[in-house]
Formats: C-alpha cells, sequence, structure tokens
C-alpha cells in the first residue's frame, strides 16, 4: 500500500481460538479495517458480540471475497483448507497472514509460495514464538553455548471439552508432531544454524476418536550436520499426562539454557493457550570448572520483564504483518523457512508410519 493512511480492509476467515485473537487485534488497531468475518457456524456471530460490533458476516469464502473486496486476508481455519484459501486471496490481489501450518502439504506450500512470487503479494505465517522477545532470548542465549547443542522441546496438551474437539477437528489433516511441531523445529533450525540430515519419530493412535492411520502423541529426533541433535514431544487428548508437559531445555559444551515457566508449567495449565508460550525467567548454567572440577560461575536467572501475553503476541504478529505491506519488506526467506520446517515436519510424519529412519 502506498497511503500508509489508508486502512489496510481485512477480510478474518475462521473464527475459532486463533481468529478471536487476530480478530481482536485488527478490531483495536486503526490502521486495519475489517471487512467480513467468515466462519461456517456461529463463532462469526459470537465474535461479533464479543467485539461489541456488527461487521459483516459470510459463511462461504469465496462470496466474502467477492463482496467485502478486501485487501488482506486473515486465514486461521484448519489447515486443510489454508492452501485453497490462500491461493485465491493472492489471485484475488489480496496480502494473506496464514496460521501454520502454512498448508497441509509440502507442494500446497510450494503453491502459495510460487502463488507470491508471481502476485507480488506479502504473505507471512503465524510463527508465534517469532515475535516472543523471550523466545529471540533464548535462541540467543543458546547459541552462545557451542557446538554441538542438545535441544529438548516438548508441549503436551491435556484435552476435554471444547479443546478435544479442536484437537479432534485438527487431527483430520494433521498429526500434532506436524501441527506444532513446525514451531519448534523453526526454533531447532534458529538455534543451530545448521542442515538438518535425518530424522526419526514415533508415535501411538491412544483414542477411537481419530482416524486408524492418525496419531495423537508424537516425538521426533533431528540430527543436524554440525553434530547437534533434538527431539520434540507432543501429544493431545484427555488422557495425556500433565508431568513435565512443558520442556523447554538446550545445553551445549559451554553450559545450558532453560526455560523455566513455574507458574505456566504447573498441573492444570497445558490446556491454557497463555502458558503455551510463556516463559516467566531463563536459567543460564556455565560449564567451566576448576582443578578440582568445582564449577566457577554460579546459574544466572534472566527474569523477563517484557512478557506479553497470547493476546499481546498476537497484537506484535499483525503489526509485522501491517509493517511487512506497508514497508514493502521482503518475505522470500521467511517463506522459506516456513517450507523448511514443514518438510521436516512431514518427514517425521514419514518415519513414524514407516518406523524408518528418513533422511533429508
Amino acid at each position: 500500500m502506498s497511503n500508509t493512511n489508508t486502512p489496510v480492509k481485512i477480510l478474518v476467515v475462521g473464527c475459532g481460538n486463533m481468529g478471536i485473537a487476530h480478530a481482536t487485534a485488527y478490531h483495536n488497531f486503526p490502521e486495519f479495517e475489517i471487512c467480513g468475518l467468515v466462519s461456517r457456524g456461529e463463532s462469526k456471530r459470537k465474535l461479533n458480540e464479543e467485539l461489541q460490533a456488527d461487521y459483516p458476516l459470510f459463511s462461504d469464502f469465496d462470496e466474502a471475497l467477492t463482496q467485502s473486496k478486501p485487501d488482506a486476508v486473515c486465514i486461521s481455519t484448519y489447515p486443510d483448507t489454508h492452501e485453497d484459501f490462500a491461493i485465491k486471496a493472492l489471485e484475488n490481489g489480496c496480502h494473506v497472514f496464514i496460521e501454520k501450518p502454512l498448508a497441509d502439504t509440502i507442494a500446497g506450500c510450494e503453491r502459495i509460495n510460487a502463488k507470491a512470487r508471481e502476485t507480488e503479494k506479502k504473505v507471512v505465517v503465524g510463527y508465534i514464538l517469532r515475535h516472543h522477545p523471550s523466545w529471540i532470548r533464548f535462541i540467543s542465549e543458546a547459541q552462545k553455548m557451542g557446538k554441538p547443542l542438545v535441544m529438548r522441546m516438548n508441549l503436551n496438551q491435556q484435552s476435554q471439552g471444547y479443546m478435544w474437539d479442536v484437537h479432534r477437528n485438527l487431527m483430520k489433516s494433521l498429526s500434532p508432531i506436524v501441527d506444532c511441531g513446525v514451531h519448534y523445529i523453526d526454533v531447532m533450525c534458529q538455534m543451530t544454524r545448521s542442515t538438518p540430515i535425518s530424522v526419526s519419530a514415533i508415535g501411538a493412535r491412544l483414542t477411537e476418536d481419530i482416524s486408524t492411520d492418525n496419531y495423537n502423541y508424537g516425538q521426533l529426533q533431528i540430527r543436524f550436520e554440525d553434530g547437534s541433535v533434538g527431539w520434540y514431544e507432543a501429544g493431545w487428548g484427555p488422557m495425556v499426562s500433565e508431568t513435565a508437559f512443558f520442556i523447554k531445555d538446550v545445553f551445549g559444551p559451554k553450559g545450558s539454557v532453560s526455560i523455566t515457566a513455574k507458574n505456566a508449567s504447573a498441573s492444570g495449565k497445558s490446556d491454557n493457550v497463555d502458558s503455551h508460550t510463556k516463559t516467566e525467567s531463563i536459567r543460564i548454567h556455565h560449564a567451566t570448572i576448576d582443578a578440582e572440577n568445582k564449577f566457577t560461575k554460579a546459574d544466572e536467572w534472566i527474569d523477563l520483564k517484557d512478557e506479553p501475553d497470547h493476546q499481546e503476541l498476537c497484537n506484535r504478529e499483525q503489526r509485522h504483518f501491517l509493517q511487512a505491506i506497508q514497508e514493502n519488506i521482503a518475505l522470500e526467506s521467511h517463506l522459506e523457512d516456513a517450507l523448511n520446517s514443514l518438510k521436516i515436519a512431514f518427514a517425521c510424519d514419514e518415519s513414524v508410519k514407516t518406523g524408518e529412519t528418513v533422511k533429508l
């Protein structure tokens, strides 16, 4: 957009958890103007009520795109619709903010990326941790620990009620280690700045509520060219344990860096979206020892003052999206990173299903 004083007309597609958060950001930012809310059910009406607004409501995406004539589209629907909606939005001259994963297939990702290049429109993928100052610091401190790195992360979610409905719907197209794993694979790639060379993964189907070819628990392991290794674990469902569901820990030759979110990782918090990104403090351990093998330096605690909640993180994502549009920021590397992390996640999915290590 050449005139930064003109609000960006944005169509919000999907009015669930993430759609609500993004719509709230648009509603509160004068630089955006919501021109429509799209969902198949009643969530769009509830969102209008929550925002105390009277935005146009649509049940059909194509109709909404034609009638509302947006400058940009925010896609927060289930992954199996991402490719179709993104391609149509780009073909209609719209910029796109899209929740991760970019698409539910590698080919779909590649088609979106190609269409973004062809139309010269901005596509921002919702990698929310990239906008979290504490996670940025976590990655920075991990890079100081030498090579190789050992990276240990998980996010298990004991879900019931509405969230179990959400998780079951997500698993119609993706497993937990693909849907959530792309975040943490992206973090590992940033920490190592090295090429992943192979993955292996295990998974288990712990419920009759999902298809026989999917699983609601998985753990992946990645080997990197520089010798670094990492694992990530994710499970969804009413049977999932809340013990040690929140592990974010890295160590290397020089010591370790750990996120220690004592409150957010407490029992009963695994299904709370705010707890998924909380850091609270970072613990830095130095491995240096003296002649008697005693540590020479005490552990450091970094208490993080700028600790945004989930809504503020979404606000920051949308400020970045706005800046990309207004300042014509190049996003090719961002889309390549989104494609790369999804390729790795799908290779892990293949490993679960074949029982084999997958070379990358």
